[in-house]
């Protein structure tokens, strides 16, 4: 080509260069068979293949049907080597400069699948086999295996997308209760288990209550907020309930239990970490961009005063008992159970015992 400005060439200066041509298009030509012969011997050969589609190209010497074989060749080696990127910039270089290329078609197609460009994949695909005569089976093949990705990350979002919502509701819900949530203790024994919102907009709780005088635990799965507590105890320590195993001294009994939590102990969460621990285990825990969302105004470390024991009111329904300002919730509740019969009441009382 002339540059801008140039004078056009003459007849003679023409033909002195076509012999030129002629020479960088033959080198050109073995350098891509020299490099087909190099994908041949195999993957320690890739890197020699490549050098050699790579000084093809650069003799710039190509009709643009052959310059396009050269980059899909290049792309199918840059493939092999799991150079997504670099595979998928090679054929849609192909496929620009011959739309004919089916080859070049797949290439992308396939580099842009394993960079997870559905879109582009999805394109390139249908590209490939609207060419004439109808394409292979390995387009097919690859477009149906789009498909099936497209939907199943529809399905993962469409999941996700319901999982943050549902948090943003509960979280909502536990800040206009007025709640104060705290990170989670004695994972180890409720694993992932976290409060739900029911249709009619009740909390139920996971509760946790531990034996202090041995560390052993007993668990309630659905504690309505609405519940007393006595409602669950009455049941668990009734006369035909069988007393605990380790209880020698039946001391257990329903008149003598008595249940304590730790006030201002803990360590409240942000807003934002908050809904990370209640998308934690669903299809929306990897959506960080949500919990950016959630901001505070101050974020408390702790809670104020000195920890301290206080007896539960069995009276009291779950949320009374939640509302007080001095509890923050570890995760889920946690209530601490003892026997004024037992011969540990005294140093519970005393404040000789602390969990471990």
């Amino acid at each position: 080509m002339m540059g801008e400005g140039s004078e056009p060439m003459t007849e003679g200066e023409r033909a002195d260069l076509d012999p030129i041509e002629a020479l960088k298009a033959s080198a050109a030509l073995e350098l891509k068979e020299k490099g087909n012969e190099y994908v041949k011997m195999g993957k320690k050969h890739y890197g020699d293949a490549i050098d050699c589609y790579t000084r093809a190209i650069n003799q710039d010497a190509l009709s643009e049907s052959e310059s396009s074989i050269v980059f899909a060749n290049r792309a199918h080696v840059n493939l092999l080597l799991g150079n997504f990127r670099r595979a998928f910039d090679d054929a849609k270089k192909a496929v620009e400069l011959c739309s004919t290329n089916v080859k070049a078609h797949y290439r992308a197609a396939k580099a842009a699948f394993s960079l997870d460009l559905l879109t582009e994949a999805a394109t390139f695909c249908q590209s490939g086999l609207d060419q004439q005569p109808p394409s292979n089976d390995d387009l097919k093949k690859l477009a149906m295996q789009i498909e099936s990705r497209r939907k199943d990350k529809e399905n993962r979002e469409a999941l996700a997308s319901k999982a943050v919502a549902a948090a943003k509701e509960l979280s909502a819900a536990i800040a206009d209760r007025g709640l104060k949530f705290g990170r989670p203790m004695y994972q180890e024994l409720t694993g992932l288990r976290k409060p739900v919102l029911d249709k009619n907009k009740i909390l139920h709780w996971p509760v946790l209550l531990l034996y202090a005088e041995v560390m052993s635990s007993d668990f309630i799965e659905d504690f309505s907020e609405s519940d007393m507590l006595s409602a669950h105890i009455d049941i668990m320590f009734s006369e035909s309930s069988p007393p605990l195993p380790w209880d020698k001294e039946h001391a257990y009994t329903r008149s003598a239990v008595e249940l304590y939590y730790e006030a201002n102990s803990g360590f409240l969460m942000s807003k934002g970490e908050l809904l990370k621990h209640l998308l934690e285990g669903t299809e929306g825990s990897l959506e960080e961009s949500h919990w950016d969302e959630e901001k505070d105004d101050v974020h408390s470390s702790n809670g104020k005063g000195s920890a301290k024991w206080v007896k539960v009111d069995l009276k009291k329904t779950l949320h009374a008992i939640l509302s007080q300002p001095e509890y923050i919730i570890p995760g889920i509740p946690v209530f601490y159970v003892v026997s004024n019969l037992s011969s540990f009441y005294k140093e519970f009382k005393a404040g000789k015992w602390a969990p471990p």
